[in-house]
């Protein structure tokens, strides 16, 4: 298994789920704010597959009716990454 390439990827997931939208209305949306993403892409990013700049990452937020810091993790499990991916860089 490969490393994740994002780690908003399980939050976008659960505050679409909780909204009560599919991977395709998330997708219409950010349509509809100019980016071109499929459902194919919203699954990449949602199964941490795929990487997310910060200008999708506004899109994101904007299309979910969300702050962008919403679709961080909670502190502990940032710091926790984090750890774990400067780890794995360095070669520790």
């Amino acid at each position: 298994m490969t490393a994740a390439q994002n780690i908003i990827g399980p939050k976008i997931k659960a505050i679409r789920r909780d909204k009560g939208l599919t991977q395709s209305d998330l997708a219409a949306r950010c349509q509809l704010l100019g980016w071109d993403i499929g459902e194919n892409g919203i699954t990449k990013i949602e199964t941490q597959i795929r990487c997310v700049v910060d200008a999708e990452l506004l899109c994101l937020a904007q299309a979910l009716h969300v702050f962008p810091q919403e679709l961080l993790p909670d502190p502990s499990v940032m710091k926790k990454t984090l750890k774990q991916h400067y780890a794995k860089r360095d070669g520790s």
